[in-house]
């Protein structure tokens, strides 16, 4: 009787509900779903980088420019149909006109906001520059032939700008781009678009620039002073007490740098003298990358960046070394720059370089 009521159900994978054929299905689908969604990403991809050239200028037409309904341009076309369907099921001449003035209304958004962005005119005139982990500033001029509203200008990450613009007219807007990591910062594809007048429309298309932002190391506090590193205060109790370093003064030459100009010397009696240091112990601060053994090489150039911003800060001549490069002893804020620059590009390529 238990037999009768309850029958063993039989071991057949090909049944619908044996969890390892459901199981197996499952791991089969995935990776096949993931594969035709990666295959039509690179196509369309493919497709608009065939459309939209990667270039710092660019002049949008109807070949470049793409137009859809939003989510409340569908909602109205739907409203339009039950309008429709309604005047032809009652025969209702006043719901004939409102649907076709709709419909009318609902065509010249469409030419309206196309016309939007034909014609107009996107340049990037400069890339920013900054520390990582912080928004870098993209500095945009758009220029168009006529009128154009409510342009945004976006990038992937979330960063927006909105401008207007009159006609034959120009005006610069800047876009905050997020970066995460220190070197060279382009974005891929910037999103240009609009849904003037009513919204009902969209219509954007793509600028894809070449000039990159410099990106800057996170600046980080190192835990200890820098190893063989000698403070700019305890420069002269060093030369005194070791006696290893001699001061030489010699007339100035174009090209010395400012740093090692007895200024002194110079407001006494107005004779220009550059001080050369001899050794290592007495000169001014030098920031190594060798001086944090064992840490991580984009730890040590964080390091360095705090360093830098450090060292700034106090007025004194201080140098810069990297494996394969070195920055002499100056100050100013040129300096600063010239050393946050090259903390961002060592062993960093520019995007696109060594593409033929």
């Amino acid at each position: 009787m238990h037999d009768t009521l309850y029958p063993p159900r039989a071991c057949n994978p090909e049944t619908a509900g044996n969890p390892f054929r459901s199981s197996l299905l499952s791991t089969v689908k995935r990776p096949l779903l993931s594969t035709i969604r990666s295959n039509i990403r690179k196509r369309w991809q493919a497709w608009i980088n065939r459309r939209i050239p990667v270039d710092d200028r660019r002049r949008f037409d109807r070949h470049s420019i793409f137009i859809l309904p939003t989510a409340a341009g569908l909602v109205f076309g739907l409203l339009l149909v039950v309008m429709l369907l309604t005047g032809i099921n009652y025969q209702n001449s006043l719901i004939y006109l409102l649907t076709f003035l709709l419909g009318a209304l609902f065509v010249a958004a469409m030419h309206q906001t196309h016309n939007n962005l034909n014609g107009l005119e996107l340049t990037l005139l400069q890339p920013g520059e900054g520390f990582a982990g912080e928004p870098i500033p993209f500095r945009f001029v758009l220029q168009a032939p006529h009128d154009a509203t409510a342009i945004e200008l976006g990038e992937e990450t979330g960063g927006a700008v909105t401008l207007s613009v009159s006609g034959h007219d120009r005006v610069e807007g800047t876009l905050q781009v997020a970066s995460r990591e220190r070197g060279y910062l382009r974005p891929q594809r910037l999103r240009v678009e609009t849904r003037f007048p009513f919204g009902l429309l969209m219509a954007w298309s793509w600028l894809c620039p070449v000039t990159p932002a410099l990106v800057y190391p996170k600046p980080v506090v190192p835990p200890r002073a820098p190893e063989g590193s000698v403070e700019a205060g305890d420069t002269e109790a060093v030369s005194v007490s070791q006696g290893q370093d001699q001061v030489e003064l010699r007339p100035w030459r174009e090209g010395d740098l400012s740093a090692r100009i007895d200024w002194k010397r110079y407001s006494r009696n107005g004779e220009m003298a550059v001080a050369d240091w001899q050794g290592e112990q007495g000169s001014p601060q030098w920031l190594d990358f060798d001086g944090f053994p064992g840490v991580d090489h984009e730890l040590r150039l964080s390091y360095l960046a705090a360093l830098v911003l450090d060292r700034e800060r106090t007025g004194e001549p201080w140098g810069l070394r990297l494996p394969g490069i070195t920055i002499e002893p100056d100050l100013g804020n040129l300096h600063t720059r010239q050393c946050l620059r090259t903390l961002a590009t060592w062993q960093r390529s520019a995007p696109g370089e060594g593409v033929q």
